[in-house]
């Protein structure tokens, strides 16, 4: 029996942690990536032992073993676009954007996941350093959530006003090329409220807000589904108002799973 190979198939990577309870992390970007119709790589950059209650443990890979995964997926099924998560640790931040560069990877989406959602802080100054000085320049675009944004830029995010000044901070002192500053942890008026700035144009894109307590993952499924977007050939403001519109419908159908918070629904069209 002959196997007949396709062409056709956009790919994308995710350069991202394991998350045992399936939630987010390289998991979450799989699936959103096979929702999208997008063949879906890996490299791993650590695994954790996590549930919906918290993480347990985490291990991190080696850096020759995370190059080694990038570049046997690159040289031989290549990389339509690529996202990067938690990336841990100062050397294999480096190393990451090393091979970004050599490999000339331009659909770059970067989730800092330096800070989570509730404002504690995920990897250390040097770490936060190297990522904002080597690879998030490297990016098509970068998706801070508030706290990453405040770091990033130096200056305080408190209103939809703010999230527009930190993108432009971020896009001019950085040198991203275009920014997302997610406004999921923000309070009144501006909760749910997103800000894209590309280095020229502002946009406050907005949907509906689902009130669920099950909302993990929703960080790495938006990067991922930018991404599976740009592969598919989308222009980047599309990709981001697509990659939203499946986080939404993802969240209205989020999974009530273990004792803690549950994930978003990736699968939600297989769901009753």
């Amino acid at each position: 029996m002959s196997v007949v190979k396709s062409s056709s198939v956009p790919t994308a990577l995710t350069i991202a942690g394991s998350d045992s309870g399936g939630g987010a992390g390289i998991q979450a970007d799989l699936r959103t990536f096979a929702f999208h119709c997008v063949h879906g790589t890996s490299a791993i950059t650590c695994v954790t032992a996590q549930n919906t209650l918290g993480v347990q443990r985490v291990d991190a890979m080696s850096t020759e073993g995370v190059i080694a995964q990038i570049q046997s997926v690159a040289e031989d099924i290549g990389v339509g676009a690529a996202k990067t998560g938690m990336l841990l640790n100062r050397e294999i931040i480096a190393a990451v954007s090393q091979q970004v560069k050599e490999l000339q990877i331009h659909n770059l989406v970067v989730d800092p996941v330096m800070v989570s959602r509730a404002g504690v802080q995920l990897i250390d100054n040097d770490a936060v350093n190297t990522l904002r000085d080597t690879l998030i320049p490297q990016a098509k675009i970068v998706t801070p959530n508030r706290y990453e944004a405040q770091i990033l830029s130096g200056s305080e995010v408190n209103s939809v006003d703010d999230m527009c000044l930190v993108a432009q901070i971020i896009c001019e002192k950085i040198g991203a090329k275009a920014v997302l500053v997610k406004g999921g942890g923000m309070k009144a008026e501006a909760r749910g409220v997103d800000v894209f700035f590309d280095g020229q144009n502002s946009e406050i894109l907005q949907t509906i807000m689902v009130d669920t307590d099950n909302t993990h993952g929703t960080g790495c499924t938006l990067s991922a589904a930018i991404a599976a977007n740009l592969a598919s050939g989308k222009d980047l403001l599309s990709a981001v108002k697509q990659g939203k519109e499946y986080v939404t419908a993802a969240l209205k159908y989020a999974l009530n799973i273990g004792a803690g918070q549950g994930p978003v629904g990736h699968f939600f069209p297989l769901l009753k």
